[in-house]
């Protein structure tokens, strides 16, 4: 077993690139699982700072157990980032993201890792399983999938830690819109005309990457990790939005002007804290955000001046 050889599954994607990126940059060596190591839409790893010396993507799929003990075997540790992130909410994803936790978490044990950091969502939290899931299958299969980890946890005692995220922005190193970013990019396009009467909480890409590590190589750490940085009224966005980039067609109207106006949740990030990590403010979430929208070219920069901007907190 090499002392620093790690597994991320799903390497790939927003969260997962970050985190091959900061582990790549700790000295880490990751073998990341990818569907098909040669497709262009992962050229970006290979591109990253220690990429050429210390990452290996290895062809795998969730639902193929023997590829995923091929890419677990001789590793210490393994971030479980990969699920299926449909592009509408379809009940169809909740089994292959089910079945790919459990059979992570069975390689993970044959392997005898020492720690299993598993990428689960907020919405495991807040969502009853027993409950109907038809408005959303996403937060469902979450549920569902780090409910079989546990599972599979106890029965084969590995040690597994569990991150849970809300909403992640910030700079994107793939080089396609995921769908966290997608929700603030229908804000400055114009395809948006109003804001939703909503909340949501956010966190920066960086720091739940960041929360990963910390995770991994905390002994201490035990059990599951909110990881959100503060909790925002969908007009405290585009307000945000507005007030730095107010080239951009931000919608100024609510589209539920009949009901009160949505309170924000409370929940606690003091485990990550306790640990370490330093959450970035919201406001900087959202200003990296679209300058990595504007730097990818999925939006034009409408301003001459494009100096770096002042953040007041």
């Amino acid at each position: 077993m090499h002392y620093n050889l790690v597994c991320v599954t799903g390497a790939g994607g927003f969260i997962a690139s970050w985190l091959v990126k900061l582990l790549l940059e700790k000295g880490y060596t990751v073998r990341g699982t990818v569907r098909n190591p040669d497709d262009p839409k992962n050229s970006h790893l290979r591109e990253l700072e220690g990429a050429e010396e210390r990452l290996i993507l290895c062809r795998a799929d969730l639902n193929d157990y023997q590829s995923l003990c091929d890419a677990i075997n001789g590793c210490v540790g393994v971030f479980h980032t990969a699920c299926p992130v449909p592009v509408a909410d379809d009940p169809e994803m909740v089994d292959p993201a089910v079945n790919g936790a459990k059979n992570v978490m069975r390689a993970a044990a044959e392997a005898k890792v020492r720690r299993v950091v598993l990428t689960s969502s907020i919405g495991a939290i807040y969502m009853d399983p027993n409950r109907d899931p038809r408005k959303n299958w996403y937060c469902y299969g979450k549920a569902l999938a780090e409910q079989a980890a546990w599972d599979i946890a106890n029965e084969l005692r590995v040690d597994l830690v569990v991150i849970n995220p809300v909403i992640v922005l910030g700079p994107m190193l793939q080089p396609t819109v995921n769908a966290s970013v997608l929700h603030i990019l229908k804000y400055l396009t114009g395809s948006a005309k109003t804001y939703a009467n909503s909340i949501q909480a956010y966190v920066h890409i960086k720091d739940v990457a960041l929360a990963h590590i910390l995770l991994f190589e905390s002994p201490e750490a035990s059990g599951r990790h909110i990881c959100a940085e503060s909790v925002l009224h969908r007009g405290e966005v585009v307000q945000i939005l507005a007030e730095f980039f107010p080239e951009y067609p931000i919608p100024t109207k609510c589209s539920d002007e009949k009901n009160p106006r949505k309170k924000p949740y409370k929940f606690s990030n003091q485990k990550l804290k306790e640990l370490g990590l330093e959450f970035t403010p919201v406001k900087q979430c959202l200003y990296d955000t679209v300058k990595s929208l504007q730097e990818k070219g999925h939006l034009p920069c409408l301003t001459q001046n494009d100096l770096p901007v002042k953040i007041q907190y």
